[in-house]
This record gives C-alpha cells, sequence and structure tokens, in this order.
C-alpha cells in the first residue's frame, strides 16, 4: 500500500494484483509521465538540464512532491464535509507516541494551537513501503 506521494513520485511497490488492476496502474503511470513531461517543458533551460534524469521525470516528480506536499494535502480535505474530522491516528506532532490527532478537517494545528501548519498529517513520509 502506498501513499499519494510514492505514486507521484514513481515510488509505489504495489503493481497490481490482476490483469486489469495492473492496466490501471500503467495507465496511471503513464498519465503522470505526460504530466511531468507537460511541466518539464514549460522549464527553462537551467531548470531542463536538472532534470533531463530519464523519461519518466524521477527526480523532478520528486521535487515538485517536496514543493507541493501541503498544497495536495489541503485540496484533499478542504471539503466542508471534514470541518469536524480526524485523521485516523495521531500524527501531529510527534511520532506513533507523542502526536496528537489531525482535528478540522484532517489538519494539524500550530502549538498555540489557533493556525495550521504546513505538516501534512503522517510521520510515515519516508519509511519505506515494506516496513509501515
Amino acid at each position: 500500500f502506498a501513499d499519494i506521494g510514492d505514486i507521484v513520485r514513481g515510488k509505489d511497490l504495489y503493481l497490481g494484483y490482476d490483469d486489469k488492476e495492473k492496466e490501471q496502474r500503467k495507465k496511471l503511470e503513464n498519465k503522470l509521465k505526460e504530466y511531468f513531461e507537460k511541466i518539464y517543458e514549460n522549464l527553462g533551460i537551467q531548470e531542463k538540464n536538472h532534470y533531463n534524469d530519464t523519461p519518466d521525470f524521477y527526480q523532478l516528480r520528486e521535487d515538485w512532491w517536496y514543493a507541493n506536499r501541503e498544497t495536495v494535502w489541503k485540496a484533499l480535505t478542504c471539503s466542508e464535509q471534514l470541518s469536524n474530522s480526524k485523521y485516523f491516528q495521531p500524527t501531529c506532532g510527534g511520532d506513533e507516541k507523542t502526536g496528537t490527532q489531525a482535528k478540522n478537517k484532517c489538519r494539524c494545528k500550530d502549538e498555540t494551537g489557533k493556525n495550521e501548519t504546513n505538516q501534512v498529517p503522517t510521520y510515515f513520509d519516508y519509511v519505506p513501503q515494506y516496513l509501515r
């Protein structure tokens, strides 16, 4: 099981359990390549040289995710239907033993509890998928 970041960055270990699922994964990966190729085409010469790693644009995808993960999380949780929702694990401000729950649209607050932080409520981001 992967999170959105793993999928965007091309690091999802799950390839599907049957032919239909494998075909869907292939379509998704091709769409991601297509989107990142368009992003690449709009870069300047210096940036293009930096991101000329593979036709899959893995480094560009990695950097894009790093720059946009907070915005993606806010877009996924912006619904008013989530206004009183909590993330299923206590993941704000610590690890699985010291964290607090992400309340109000599944978002973490700062230490005062008044303002949202840029923390996506998960401490699993850099744990290999097979160890999650």
